[in-house]
């Protein structure tokens, strides 16, 4: 296919988005599955023009004064894919497979360079017009750069498994992709994003990852589960441990040692967990399936509680732009119930002078500060742990998260050149 054709093929992947509600990647799945004949560059290149028009969809719409899938779509292959105009219509005359000549008025407004300068703000950030006033509460006149932050392509960031192997080892295995190693975590390697129609480095099939010397997790993910500071020989409970990303990152910290108990509420949500806990080598790690009683006897005796929160996952809107759109205060609210169940029944596992460390992939103050100052009143026997002092010690001359209290942090990809993480360490008074 050529570049008109996947146009057309991004518009139609967008429009069954739009009707079916569903998101993009299903929408991808399904175009391919209809449309057998095109191939991985293709699919690749469809995939990249539907994304990149949803983590900019509030700017692309603006530019073109309308939101639809065409207008979003030609923004996107002018703006960002630089292609001209003229050449554009020119390849379209000659494809049966393309969309609609480019109009006059669509001309103009693809040509202007100051589109943007009557543009509100949460145009310029690109997100929600009714989280805009959360995001500048978070971080204050940052705000508008976060939120661009958030509109751009993500790397493809793995985590060394030191239990297997080290970084070393793994980026010979996987010189074909030039793998640099991350600027923060330790065990960290990073394939750059590409541009227009680069394809993601398929690592999957790599024989390190089949040998499990190395997951795929972001960077954020990497730090977050570092600050949590589990040292071998403890007994650590991972309450929402879904697919166990987090999991192996604490088995290997600890060495093995110690028994780490991974639990989650929801039992699909576990079940990747068994094959990759055996391809990881790990052997201190216990899975408890939410059935009744599951964890009564851990009451009292954990030295840390790791709460991966469920939350509204703006955080990552990089990888799921689609969702940045979706999401209402509807959403929101059920979101921050389910925080203060799960960060109360935390509580109780701990013992004396353990730690719960409660971790979002959010960057909405609700979902983080907030709800961590809300559980302190509930809880006047924890206290809060300085994570910037920790990330010093961790990350010594390292780029420095946002953090508005001075005890916890927020990774960002403006700040950190992260996904979005929130992390709170917060301590069980002794008597």
């Amino acid at each position: 296919m050529r570049l008109p054709g996947r146009m057309a093929a991004a518009i139609e992947v967008l429009a069954d988005v739009e009707a079916r509600k569903r998101p993009a990647s299903e929408a991808l799945k399904a175009w391919a599955l209809d449309h057998r004949f095109a191939g991985a560059g293709d699919r690749a290149a469809i995939g990249n023009l539907v994304y990149d028009a949803l983590r900019k969809r509030a700017r692309h719409a603006w530019r073109m004064g309308e939101d639809t899938p065409r207008a979003l779509v030609l923004s996107v292959v002018v703006t960002e894919w630089n292609q001209d105009v003229k050449t554009l219509n020119q390849d379209f005359s000659a494809d049966r497979f393309a969309p609609e000549s480019i109009s006059e008025a669509e001309v103009l407004r693809l040509s202007s360079d100051s589109v943007f300068s009557d543009a509100p703000d949460w145009v310029k950030a690109d997100v929600p017009e009714w989280l805009a006033p959360s995001l500048e509460e978070n971080f204050g006149e940052r705000w508008i750069e976060e939120g661009q932050g958030m509109s751009t392509r993500p790397p493809l960031d793995m985590r060394v498994n030191r239990l297997k192997s080290d970084r070393a080892r793994v980026k010979k295995s996987l010189a074909r992709f030039e793998p640099a190693e991350t600027r923060i975590a330790p065990d960290g390697l990073r394939i750059p994003s590409g541009s227009t129609d680069a394809r993601t480095a398929n690592v999957t099939a790599d024989e390190g990852y089949q040998k499990g010397w190395f997951e795929v997790q972001d960077e954020g993910s990497q730090i977050v589960s570092l600050l949590a500071s589990a040292k071998p020989g403890e007994q650590v409970l991972d309450l929402c441990a879904g697919a166990g990303g987090k999991t192996l990152a604490l088995a290997s910290a600890m060495g093995n040692t110690g028994q780490i108990f991974a639990y989650d509420s929801e039992r699909t949500r576990l079940a990747p967990i068994h094959e990759r806990l055996k391809r990881n080598g790990v052997r201190n790690a216990q899975v408890r399936n939410p059935d009744a009683g599951a964890l009564d006897d851990l009451e009292g005796r954990i030295d840390r509680v790791l709460v991966d929160a469920p939350c509204t996952g703006t955080g990552t809107w990089r990888r799921r732009p689609d969702t940045k759109w979706k999401l209402s205060p509807a959403q929101l609210e059920t979101r921050l119930t389910e925080q203060v169940a799960v960060l109360d029944d935390a509580a109780g596992f701990l013992k004396p002078g353990g730690e719960l460390v409660y971790v979002t992939c959010s960057i909405l103050p609700q979902e983080n500060d907030d709800q961590v100052a809300a559980f302190l009143e509930r809880h006047p026997d924890f206290a809060l742990v300085s994570l910037p002092e920790r990330w010093n010690a961790l990350f010594p001359g390292a780029a420095k998260p946002v953090s508005r209290n001075g005890m916890t942090v927020t990774l960002t990809p403006a700040s950190t050149d992260t996904d979005g993480f929130f992390c709170a360490v917060l301590t069980k008074r002794s008597g």
